[in-house]
């Protein structure tokens, strides 16, 4: 019988994760909320049909050992990368501007025809990145090691 993993078995690895399907991409989702990136760190490349982020991203799968050991919270840089994009539009977003720093709060998917459908980038301040895709094919890859947290403490959303 094989075993789910668990958070606690995840050490210090870094994180390769790929999503063809909803319950895929809800991993990454709870992965990568509260994860926080410059508006310029977003690229599409439209002839490749891919969407990139760079993100800053809270290692929730750390949080067990952290608390345990109490130590500092980390994050560390990673891609999400969606592939298949047909095409990207967004809303209260300021693109280019690397003073605007944007914060994730969930990813979504909403399944169209076929295989076809849209995924949803919802960021704090109801700014929100739609994207058309031929099919969903999202990646999420660490690319640095972790690093301690600025603030020192664990996102938290008021009630």
């Amino acid at each position: 019988m094989q075993e789910d993993a668990r958070f606690e078995d995840g050490g210090e690895a870094a994180l390769h994760l790929k999503a063809l399907d909803a319950e895929d991409l809800q991993v990454i989702a709870s992965l990568t909320q509260d994860a926080v990136f410059p508006a310029t760190e977003m690229t599409w490349q439209p002839k490749e049909r891919r969407f990139a982020l760079l993100l800053n991203r809270f290692r929730w799968e750390d949080l067990p050992q952290a608390e345990k050991r109490h130590r500092p919270y980390e994050r560390v840089q990673s891609v999400l990368a969606f592939d298949s994009v047909l095409s990207v539009q967004s809303q209260g977003v300021q693109r280019g501007d690397a003073d605007t720093v944007l914060s994730l709060l969930s990813v979504d998917w909403q399944p169209g025809e076929d295989a076809a459908g849209i995924v949803e980038i919802t960021l704090a301040g109801d700014g929100a990145i739609r994207l058309q895709v031929e099919c969903l094919e999202a990646t999420l890859k660490d690319v640095t090691r972790p690093y301690l947290a600025n603030a020192r403490h664990m996102p938290h959303h008021p009630d």
